[in-house]
């Protein structure tokens, strides 16, 4: 972990005030929700958000060096609060990272994965990654052929914010690759991704799942087609 003063000072200032606002009653409905994938404090969204706005008045913009050291120290921390603090902290900055910081990226997906955390870092931080170097591309095709499902749906969940950018090819063919596999949050990621292409390529994703439906898991193919018209 690289040395980061700002780091100390962010995660002295987190770790009081998130603990000072916790809610306990809150805390475990919120971790039986996530079906105990860690500890809760029992801030809502909108709260954890505000209170982090507190911790971050006044200080410097983080540079790489200090996004790496934040958001690992977060990730250490057992309550799911901290894990948040931490994606959030690398969709506000991604466009302010280079290449290099995609190995930190794959920390955060792969440490405690759910699809609380992996969703929005695939689409915000891998994404913005990629969209800034398509020579990235390579790592999501390794991605997609992985034996683990987040990995999986994190190659899937990439594009949905790149709109008229988007790489048709790797839409449908990632999701022809994984259209049989047996887990519910990848097909609910095919589905969920075909249905965010179609607002761009309404035709496109109509067509391709007349032609290739068989193939696609029921759950997928609903998704897929769902408010995209006759």
């Amino acid at each position: 972990m690289p040395h980061s003063p700002l780091a100390d000072t962010v995660t002295d200032r987190l770790t009081v005030v998130y603990a000072a606002a916790a809610e306990p009653g809150r805390a475990g409905a919120m971790r039986a929700y996530m079906r105990d994938v860690a500890p809760f404090l029992g801030l809502t969204t909108p709260v954890r958000r505000g209170l982090s706005r507190t911790v971050l008045d006044g200080l410097p913009r983080p540079g790489e060096a200090d996004r790496t050291a934040i958001a690992v120290r977060c990730r250490r921390l057992p309550e799911r609060a901290y894990h948040y603090f931490a994606v959030d902290l690398l969709r506000r900055h991604v466009t302010y990272c280079s290449s290099g910081f995609l190995p930190v990226v794959r920390h955060l997906l792969t440490t405690v994965p759910r699809w609380d955390t992996v969703d929005l870092l695939a689409a915000h931080a891998v994404g913005g990654l990629v969209a800034a170097d398509r020579g990235l591309t390579a790592g999501m095709d390794a991605r997609i052929a992985d034996d683990d499902l987040w990995p999986v749906r994190t190659a899937l969940l990439h594009q949905p914010r790149y709109r008229e950018r988007t790489d048709t090819d790797r839409l449908f063919g990632y999701r022809l690759r994984r259209s049989g596999h047996p887990d519910f949050f990848v097909r609910k990621a095919i589905g969920w991704c075909l249905h965010e292409g179609a607002k761009t390529a309404p035709g496109a994703v109509r067509a391709f799942v007349a032609a290739h439906g068989q193939a696609l898991a029921p759950l997928s193919a609903r998704e897929a087609l769902r408010n995209t018209g006759p």
